[in-house]
């Protein structure tokens, strides 16, 4: 039976590996291993590439330059180390790998979370609160070294120190600094030194190493010292990369005990510059002090000068005479002002007189009485005229005009009229009215 396509999707290689490649990422996005390096490479590109194994099973493995720049752990074949890391494919051979993002020796994960707690257990107590940490001296006579006697860092202090300030006094307190119980002499000098009061710092510190070699610096008892030390303490544990729990709790941290010494010790030739810098200052202030007294008594004499009575009583005259001429002036503008007023009311004045207002209601007067008279005429004649219409159309209903052309009217002894002849009987005496008079007569 043949494929076809309408059967099944048909995949090419690369679409294949694409597609593994997005399921293993997405399902092992980060997970910790543990395991022994060999086969290990270091391209010019600076990325890491070697093989992963145990006794049964190996995994290549690749950690790129971004994230090994920062590592302090050089790895080598044979290492036991524990990385934390993604799956991945290489898409071009198929082959599935590591891709590491951070790595360290086997052992260092249990000191690492070791203090990681301890840090956040001091952090609550407040160990680590700027608010407890005590400031340096403006001025340092005698520093105190609590160390090893014959370690490296011994020597770069007192050869930063001698360089930078001869004149300094150092205190040696000599202790272990390494080892399962170098945190008890370190607590002991710091205790020491704190007692004996005779220096004005101390540096408490070592050279550089593992993370083992520094582990006695992140003892629970020897942070507790240092916080309740009543020196100021620089913590000078280790390199500049490097960062134990002492570090936290001091006053200061230094990045390495060269940099402590530098700290403590004003540079001679820096103060010697200072000095003259400071000399130059003294005398260039003095300099414009100087001129500033100079300017200032010149001002003062000139407002002497101006502050002398004659000058006064001149400028005062001065002062009268522009008064007097600013009043003269001010009554003419003044006069002349009402002078204009005055004209202008003048005509309105003459607007508003009674005798023009009589005038013109004695005219308005006898124009009403016209009206009066004419409206009166012309009241009455129309009055004439509707009164004759009004009798004419009376005389035209009358009912003298009707008897006139021949009617009468019949009405009973009372003044009824008769419309019926069943309204009389026999023996009723009717009047008949004609135009001209009237009739009265019987019912037989």
């Amino acid at each position: 039976m043949a494929i076809t396509s309408q059967q099944q999707t048909i995949y090419t290689v690369s679409r294949l590996n694409r597609e593994i490649r997005t399921v293993l990422e997405q399902g092992f996005a980060s997970l910790i291993l543990t395991g022994e390096i060999s086969n290990f490479i270091t391209p010019a590109s600076g990325h890491w590439y070697f093989t992963l194994k145990d006794d049964r099973a190996q995994v290549k493995a690749a950690m790129w330059r971004g994230n090994n720049r920062g590592q302090r752990y050089r790895p080598e074949n044979g290492a036991q180390v524990t990385v934390r890391a993604r799956v991945s494919l290489y898409e071009p051979r198929g082959d599935y790998q590591l891709i590491i993002e951070h790595m360290e020796a086997a052992g260092e994960g249990q000191l690492k979370q070791e203090f990681d707690e301890l840090k956040m257990r001091l952090a609550a107590q407040g160990l680590f609160s700027s608010a407890h940490k005590k400031p340096l001296p403006n001025v340092v006579h005698r520093v105190g070294v609590v160390t090893s006697a014959t370690g490296a860092a011994i020597k770069d202090i007192l050869t930063v120190l001698k360089r930078r300030a001869p004149q300094l006094e150092v205190v040696i307190y000599p202790a272990m600094v390494q080892g399962k119980d170098a945190h008890l002499q370190l607590i002991d000098k710091i205790t020491l030194a704190n007692i004996r009061n005779e220096v004005d710092v101390l540096i408490v510190g070592r050279g550089g190493g593992s993370l083992e070699d520094l582990w006695c610096f992140n003892h629970e008892l020897l942070a507790h010292a240092i916080f309740e030390s009543e020196l100021p303490i620089i913590s000078a544990v280790g390199h500049e990369i490097d960062t134990t729990i002492s570090d936290y709790v001091a006053d200061i941290r230094a990045a390495t005990p060269s940099a402590a010494a530098e700290l403590v010790s004003p540079n001679s030739a820096e103060l010697t510059n200072q000095v003259q810098q400071m000399l130059n200052r003294l005398a260039n202030a003095f300099k414009h002090q100087v001129a500033d007294k100079r300017r200032l008594a010149v001002q003062l004499e000139h407002k002497l000068t101006l502050c002398h009575p004659r000058n006064q009583l001149t400028q005062q005259a001065q002062r009268l005479d522009e008064l007097i001429l600013a009043l003269q002036n001010a009554m003419q503008q003044r006069l002349y002002q009402q002078e204009r007023r005055l004209a202008n009311l003048k005509p309105r004045l003459l607007q508003r007189s009674p005798d023009r207002k009589l005038s013109q209601a004695d005219h308005q007067l006898q124009q009403l009485q016209a009206r009066l008279q004419q409206a009166m005429q012309q009241c009455l004649g129309s009055a004439k005229n509707n009164l004759a219409m009004q009798a004419g159309r009376l005389d035209s209903v009358s009912p003298l005009n009707v008897l006139a052309r021949g009617y009468s009217i019949t009405k009973s002894k009372q003044g009824k009229v008769i419309k019926s002849v069943s309204s009389v009987k026999s023996g009723d005496v009717l009047i008949t009215e004609l135009a001209d008079g009237s009739i009265e007569s019987k019912v037989n």
